[in-house]
């Protein structure tokens, strides 16, 4: 029924899906490598979104040297005095590559254009630059993907709540994120403005509904793996070699270094 609110995935389902999702990934990997294809996946949306879980899980079994995360702090002083995209510039993947963007340069028509972290002509100007700029992306031969995680103020603020609670997540947490709160409205408008300047043809966004984690996850890994059109590339053929015989060689006694206590024989 149009409007019905989805039931959540059964964790058993989840992740037995999610399995092949990642196994997908890997192959998608596999032929990023072999084809020397550059690939940037742009995680987008408010705070507490899911975007950082949802990387977790892309990421979880691809090699480091192949797909790398890139999370970038706030800029420098430097920085400030670039041109805005350079230091985003600087991250983009070399052939064989893959990048995630948790956040990118959209902070600009974001955080900081919400929070008055710059001016209203720097806003504008990031407006009518940021489709060119990710033109110039895609005529240069890179796979751009962009993810808007859309989560509800209800579902926002019970996870804030529950990261305020639990001593593990409460780093996720920043004065930032708590203002967002009490500028649910002001985030709507800059989102809705954003995507009217930077939802192209050639880039548009994807919007993906994250209220259940467990969905938005396995929706936009599929929704990625779809619309990559990658390769099953074959394995290098590994055999283990036979193990050499002895030639003397004694391992220097144990009370010779310092080893770290066995914490577990305590439990």
């Amino acid at each position: 029924m149009a409007g019905k609110k989805a039931a959540r995935v059964p964790r058993e389902t989840y992740e037995k899906e999610l399995l092949r999702l990642q196994t997908e990934l890997v192959k998608l990997q596999e032929w990023v490598r072999a084809e020397g294809a550059r690939l940037v996946v742009v995680f987008e949306g408010r705070d507490a979104a899911g975007k950082g879980g949802t990387i977790k899980r892309v990421a979880e079994h691809l090699n480091p040297r192949v797909a790398r995360i890139a999370a970038l702090p706030k800029p420098t002083e430097r920085e400030r005095s670039q041109w805005y995209f350079q230091r985003y510039v600087e991250h983009l993947p070399a052939a064989g590559e893959i990048v995630l963007f948790d956040r990118s340069w959209y902070n600009r028509a974001g955080v900081e254009h919400v929070m008055g972290f710059c001016t209203k002509e720097e806003y504008q100007l990031f407006l009518r630059q940021c489709p060119v700029f990710e033109r110039m992306l895609i005529e240069t031969g890179i796979v751009l993907r962009k993810y808007w995680f859309s989560v509800s103020d209800t579902e926002q603020q019970e996870r804030f709540r529950r990261r305020l609670e639990d001593p593990l997540r409460r780093w996720k947490l920043s004065p930032m994120d708590l203002e967002s709160i009490t500028r649910w409205e002001e985030y709507s408008r800059a989102k809705d403005e954003m995507m009217v300047h930077t939802d192209i043809s050639e880039a548009p966004w994807h919007i993906v509904e994250s209220d259940d984690k467990r969905r938005a996850r396995l929706n936009m890994i599929a929704h990625l793996l779809g619309s990559v059109p990658y390769d099953d590339v074959p394995p290098p053929v590994l055999e283990l070699p036979a193990r050499p015989p002895s030639t003397g060689y004694r391992r220097p006694p144990r009370d010779l270094q310092t080893r770290v206590p066995d914490h577990a024989a305590s439990l």
